[in-house]
């Protein structure tokens, strides 16, 4: 009778307990957030700190845990494609690299466009509406948004003159980036970022057009010797998350989750200003020289590439 009586009052409480719901501080929301990029890069450094104050305003209802250096199996291209599937509900997405289903994301990477983060600040606040319209028709919608700091040519070879660079195998991130540096002599290559240190270290290409903090990330100085502060194109990772699964959210945890966005967004424009001066130092430090670019040769690199904005502003509306 005591046993019979027990039972009653543990099924009562269970019963009671499913009704109430997830108790405090457990997850009801459970996200993975994919992204490429290796666990001490500074985009990677940015998800987590968002993840773990995400937690911390949604009172532990929703966790996001970041899945790095592409563990979910997804690269770096087809990030748009798989938050917009639903295949992962969250995604830290390199703009540049999803021109080939929406190519106004490549407006950073019109060569020398952009000549510092001031000026970054400024084309941002035309392009981030037409950028949300774009991932509202993706399925999804940008949470923060942040720049890689500028970009430079690392390489094996040293040149006063672009004809000297004439050849040079060169993985590039994007198609934008394989055009021009197709028309200043050199010979681009299409890589993603997961298949760039294997291509190094078999010979496929003996450059890398990409920042100091992917140049950090890679060891470049494993491979290469010289880095050209050519600072010709930018480009930023966009963390999206898939509307349906946002949609499942309350809209105090909606309305948490955008303020903590639009909070944490600058500080997290002031670690990329940060992040390529710290790389930059330790690509220096581990015996890469900085090539002192002369006048006339980033001359002849604007005029070679300046046909470029014209071609953009044809080919996209």
């Amino acid at each position: 009778m005591r046993l019979a009586r027990r039972l009653l009052i543990v099924c009562s409480l269970a019963m009671a307990a499913a009704l109430a719901g997830p108790s405090a501080g457990m997850a009801q929301t459970k996200w993975d957030l994919s992204t490429v990029w290796p666990d001490g890069n500074f985009h990677t450094k940015n998800a987590v700190r968002f993840a773990s104050e995400v937690k911390t305003v949604t009172k532990g209802a929703v966790e996001i845990t970041v899945k790095a250096g592409g563990q979910l199996g997804f690269k770096g291209p087809e990030h748009l494609r798989a938050v917009r599937d639903g295949l992962v509900p969250i995604a830290d997405i390199l703009n540049i690299q999803q021109i080939g289903d929406e190519p106004q994301l490549g407006m950073e990477s019109i060569p020398f466009l952009v000549s510092s983060p001031a000026e970054l600040k400024v084309l941002h606040k035309h392009i981030r509406p037409i950028y949300e319209k774009i991932a509202e028709r993706n399925n999804q919608k940008i949470l923060y948004m942040v720049p890689w700091p500028t970009q430079y040519l690392h390489l094996k070879v040293k040149a006063e003159k672009l004809d000297g660079l004439k050849g040079v195998k060169i993985r590039v991130p994007d198609k934008g980036a394989a055009d021009m540096l197709t028309l200043v002599g050199m010979a681009p290559v299409l890589i993603p970022w997961g298949e760039t240190i294997p291509a190094l270290a078999s010979g496929v290409v003996s450059g890398v057009s990409t920042s100091a903090v992917s140049g950090v990330d890679g060891k470049f100085w494993e491979f290469l010797k010289y880095v050209y502060p050519t600072n010709h194109v930018w480009s930023s990772q966009m963390v999206n998350v898939n509307l349906d699964a946002w949609k499942k959210l309350s809209p105090e945890h909606q309305k948490a989750i955008e303020d903590l966005a639009r909070k944490l967004e600058p500080e997290f424009w002031d670690v990329s200003i940060k992040a390529d001066a710290d790389s930059l130092a330790r690509l220096k430090s581990q015996g890469m020289e900085v090539v002192a670019i002369p006048a006339a040769m980033m001359t002849d690199f604007r005029a070679r590439t300046a046909n470029m904005l014209d071609a953009f502003m044809q080919r996209v509306p």
